[in-house]
């Protein structure tokens, strides 16, 4: 059909690069390994060879990660939190209810020394330590109430009205804790208030 248009009549112009480099080879310097390979080189026992030491192993491994859980949940790391201690929100109740002095703090000592109490055989000793559990409990719900609605107006002027969870039972809750036996451990020290 067509004849070279150059009038020459000679090959095609070549150039002076050899094949090598003119190609870029392609590819990943090996043959495809076959599906026999391939199935050889995963091949792993079903049960490995000493099921008692890989039981150990489990167990330590186990271990390990619960006690890194317990620590980072004493410690408020926030992944290692149950949801109901998560969030910013949270952590601030958290850090207020530890900085401020609660009276429901001392609610456990004051039902032990009632229970040490009703063991005096005197029925007037039994009855006044009883009426001070009742006087002491109220005074702690009275003072937990005042906690919720004082914690609730600074969430809302932190982070917004519309934006505030409920909290009033978390902090009361937590208030009612002895401060050693919180957890996650209290993060600031008394009367250190977040802002």
């Amino acid at each position: 059909m067509a004849k070279n248009q150059a009038g020459n009549g000679s090959d095609p112009v070549t150039s002076d690069v050899p094949a090598e480099e003119a190609a870029p080879t392609v590819g990943k310097g090996a043959p495809t390994p076959t599906r026999k390979q391939q199935e050889a080189a995963n091949q792993r026992p079903l049960v490995v060879g000493d099921r008692k030491e890989a039981a150990k192993a489990a167990r330590a491994k186990q271990a390990e990660a619960r006690e890194r859980a317990r620590i980072g949940m004493a410690n408020g790391e926030e992944k290692y939190l149950p949801m109901r201690d998560r969030g910013v929100q949270k952590r601030y109740v958290r850090d207020y209810v530890d900085a401020r002095f609660s009276i429901g703090e001392f609610m456990i000592p004051v039902m032990f020394l009632v229970i040490i109490l009703t063991f005096i055989p005197s029925p007037e000793v039994q009855t006044y330590g009883i009426l001070a559990l009742w006087a002491f409990f109220i005074v702690a719900v009275v003072d937990s109430v005042i906690l919720g609605f004082t914690l609730t107006r600074k969430l809302a002027a932190k982070f917004g009205k519309d934006k505030v969870e409920k909290v009033r039972w978390y902090a009361a809750m937590r208030a009612l804790q002895l401060r050693a036996m919180r957890l996650p451990k209290a993060q600031v020290k008394r009367f250190q208030f977040p802002e």
